[in-house]
C-alpha cells in the first residue's frame, strides 16, 4: 500500500478550502451580478470539482492503495527536494532541460520513471509548483489543481451559452455535472489538465476565429491550452482540431445563400481536410509514436492482447469488442461498437464493481437521451438538425471520433471511465441542442434531471 496522506493533509485542506473559496465569491461577485443567468452554476459547480478532487483521493489512498496519481505526487516532492541543494537544480527538474543521465541530477532523475515519458512527467512539474505553496501536501494540491481545471471547465461553459443564451440550464448540465467529468478531471491526473486544456482552446479559438477577438489573452489562452494538449494527450488533439476546423468552416459557409453551392464547397472541404489530415499522420508519425496512422492499430491489439490476460484478476471491468485485424481497415469494422462501449456501456449487468456500476448509471442515461431523441424527433429531422447547425457537427464529431479512439483502445471500463471524459459534454450538448431546435423549451429532454 502507498499511503500518501497523512494527517497534515486534513489540517491543511480546511484552510486552502477557505482561500478557494474566497476567490470564487469574488471572482463570481465581480463577474456575475445578482441576477446573471450565470450567477447561481459558478458556486455550486465548482463544489463539484473540489467534492471529485477530494473524492478521488481518498478512493486511491483508501481503496486502491496508490495508483498513477501518488506517482505523479512521488515524482513532484522529488523535484522539490533538489531545492534544498540548488534553486538552479530544481529549475532544470522541474521544465525538465537536465539530461537523466547527468551525474549532477542523477540522485533526483534516477528516483523517477518517468522522467523520460514528457506526458506524465509534465503533470509532475506542474504538481511540484503547487506543492510549493501547499507544503507538499496532496489533497491541498488536489483541490488547488481542481480549482485551476474548473477555469478551463467554466469557459467551455461561457463558450456555449453565450451561443445558445435561451439553453443556459441545459448547457450547464451538460458541461457541468456529468459525474465523471468532475470526478475524473479532478486532482492529481492527466485528465485535470486536459478539461482544464480542451476548454479554454475551445473557448479561446471561437473567440479568436469566430468573434474576431484577437486579444493577447485570448491569444495566450489559445496557445498554452494547445501545448498542454500535445505534451499530455495528444490523442484528444487527433480528434478536436479537424472537428473544430470543421466547426469554424461550416459556420462562415452558413454565410453562402445557395444550398448547391453551399453543399458542393463542404464536400470539397471535406475532402481536402481528410487528404491533410492523412498526409499529416503519415508523415509525421515518427514524432507522434504510438499515435500514428500505422501505430494506432498495433497498440489497440496490444492492449486487447494484455487486457486479456488480467481480465480474470479484474472481474466486472475488462470488455471485448471482438476478433479484428491489426490494420486501420480492421479497427473501422469495429466503429460502430467502440463508440457504443464509450458512450453507453457498461450495461447495468456488466458492472461487477462499484464504481463500473456507478458509469453503468451514467451510461444508461447517456443511451436513454439518445433513444429519445431518435424516437421523438426522428431520424429525418434529426439528421437535418445537424446537418444545418455547424455546433452541432462540431460537437458530434469531435465526441464521436475521440469515442472511438478511446473505445478501440482501453478495454478496461475502470479506464475508460475517465479516457471518455473529454467527449461527454460535447456529446450531451449535441443532444439537448438537437432536442431544443426541434421541440419548445418548456418541452424537457430529461424531466428527472430538470433539463
Amino acid at each position: 500500500m502507498n499511503y500518501y496522506i497523512d494527517i497534515l493533509d486534513y489540517v491543511l485542506l480546511p484552510f486552502y478550502l477557505a482561500i478557494i473559496y474566497f476567490l470564487a465569491y469574488r471572482n463570481r461577485n465581480a463577474a456575475y451580478p445578482k441576477n446573471h443567468p450565470w450567477r447561481k452554476y459558478y458556486i455550486s459547480a465548482l463544489s463539484l470539482k473540489v467534492f471529485g478532487a477530494i473524492f478521488v483521493a481518498l478512493v486511491y489512498q483508501y481503496y486502491y492503495g496508490g495508483g498513477d496519481t501518488s506517482e505523479y505526487f512521488r515524482h513532484a516532492n522529488v523535484i522539490n527536494s533538489s531545492a534544498d541543494e540548488s534553486i538552479a537544480k530544481w529549475f532544470a527538474l522541474i521544465t525538465r532541460t537536465a539530461r537523466w543521465d547527468d551525474p549532477e541530477y542523477f540522485t533526483y532523475t534516477s528516483q523517477m520513471q518517468w522522467y523520460g515519458d514528457p506526458a506524465s512527467y509534465l503533470v509532475a512539474s506542474i504538481t511540484a509548483f503547487v506543492n510549493i505553496f501547499t507544503f507538499n501536501s496532496y489533497l491541498p494540491t488536489s483541490v488547488v489543481l481542481a480549482y485551476i481545471s474548473f477555469s478551463g471547465v467554466w469557459a467551455l461553459f461561457r463558450t456555449f451559452a453565450n451561443t445558445y443564451p435561451k439553453l443556459i440550464r441545459p448547457i450547464a448540465i451538460a458541461v457541468l455535472y456529468i459525474p465523471s467529468t468532475y470526478v475524473w478531471g479532478s486532482g492529481i491526473f492527466k485528465d485535470t489538465i486536459c478539461i482544464f486544456g480542451l476548454g479554454w482552446l475551445t473557448y479561446g479559438t471561437f473567440r479568436i476565429l469566430v468573434q474576431r477577438d484577437f486579444s493577447f489573452k485570448n491569444l495566450a489562452l489559445a496557445i498554452l491550452s494547445l501545448t498542454l494538449l500535445a505534451i499530455v494527450k495528444m490523442y484528444i488533439l487527433l480528434g478536436f482540431i479537424p472537428a473544430l476546423i470543421m466547426w469554424i468552416f461550416f459556420s462562415y459557409s452558413q454565410k453562402i445563400k445557395k444550398r448547391a453551392a453551399r453543399l458542393l464547397v463542404k464536400f470539397i472541404f471535406l475532402g481536402v481536410s481528410m487528404g491533410i489530415f492523412a498526409f499529416f499522420l503519415q508523415q509525421f508519425g515518427s514524432d507522434m509514436g504510438k499515435y500514428s496512422l500505422d501505430k494506432i492499430a498495433e497498440t489497440s491489439a496490444v492492449t486487447r492482447g494484455w487486457i486479456g490476460l488480467v481480465s480474470e484478476m479484474e472481474q466486472g471491468a475488462a470488455y471485448d469488442l471482438g476478433e479484428f485485424s491489426p490494420t486501420l481497415g480492421g479497427m473501422l469494422t469495429k466503429l460502430p461498437t467502440a463508440i457504443n462501449v464509450t458512450l453507453f456501456r457498461p450495461y447495468p449487468w456488466e458492472a461487477g464493481k462499484l464504481i463500473v456500476m456507478l458509469s453503468s448509471i451514467e451510461a444508461f442515461i447517456f443511451m436513454a437521451l439518445t433513444l429519445k431523441i431518435l424516437f421523438w424527433v426522428g431520424l429525418k429531422k434529426t439528421w437535418k438538425t445537424i446537418s444545418s447547425d455547424p455546433t452541432i457537427q462540431f460537437c458530434l464529431i469531435f465526441s464521436l471520433v475521440f469515442a472511438f479512439a478511446v473505445g478501440i483502445s482501453s478495454y478496461n471500463f475502470g479506464a475508460l471511465s475517465r479516457y471518455k471524459i473529454p467527449c461527454l459534454p460535447f456529446y450531451a450538448l449535441s443532444l439537448i441542442l438537437i432536442w431544443y431546435k426541434n421541440k419548445p423549451l418548456n418541452k424537457k429532454i430529461f424531466p428527472f434531471l430538470g433539463i
